[in-house]
Parts: structure tokens; sequence; C-alpha cells
């Protein structure tokens, strides 16, 4: 059972950074296409950026240029970096499998909230 271990969010002013961890158990990491997802109040879930395992990367419209992803498969770890966050961008963020259609492949990890606030 693959587990998944988010960290790295809190409090931001509108304009600042956050860098989002996210631990992944299990020895098969380096095979995944690996995805954030963000869930704002009152909203669904969305998928916000995806890395395959051949590092390609894309996102949503709502964060390219601001958000970049990455992955260190010797750490089975992804990284959300976050930059000039909007209010909007408050959620709570989530990482996961992903799958050719967008889908999620594991059991959710509990999130980490990142509040955008003045």
């Amino acid at each position: 059972q693959v587990q998944l271990v988010e960290s790295g969010g809190g409090l931001v002013q509108p304009g600042g950074s956050l860098r989002l961890s996210c631990a992944v158990s299990g020895s098969m990491f380096r095979i995944y296409n690996m995805g954030w997802y963000r869930q704002a109040p009152g909203k669904q879930r969305e998928l916000v950026a995806r890395i395959t395992s051949a590092d390609n990367t894309n996102y949503a419209d709502s964060v390219k240029g601001r958000f970049t992803i990455s992955r260190d498969n010797a750490k089975n770890t992804v990284y959300l970096q976050m930059m000039s966050l909007k209010l909007d961008d408050t959620a709570v963020y989530y990482c996961n499998g992903v799958t050719t259609v967008g889908g999620s492949i594991f059991s959710w990890g509990q999130g980490i909230q990142v509040t955008v606030s003045s």
C-alpha cells in the first residue's frame, strides 16, 4: 500500500512563495506519473501539475508560469514550487499518482493546507 505524506504548506501573503514536498512510500516510485492536486472550499479537487516518469511536465492554466513540479527518484519525493501566489491558490494540496486520463492512482494522503492571505 503506497502512502503519501505532504508537507511544506502554511500561510503566505499574496505574491509570496512556498515549496511543497510529498514523500511516497514503496519501491516503484520512479515508474509512476505523479501530480499535485488541490481542493478549495466548496470546489472539486483539481489536478494542477503533473510530471511523468520521464520528467515531462504540464500544468493547469491557472498555475502555468508560477508553479513548478519536480521529482527526486532517489528520495521518492515529488515537489511543487509555488511562486507569485494568489488568493485563489488557497486550498488543501494533495499529491498522488496520475493515470493517463488524469485520475488518481493511490489512496489520498492527508493533504497540506496552503493559505494565501494578506
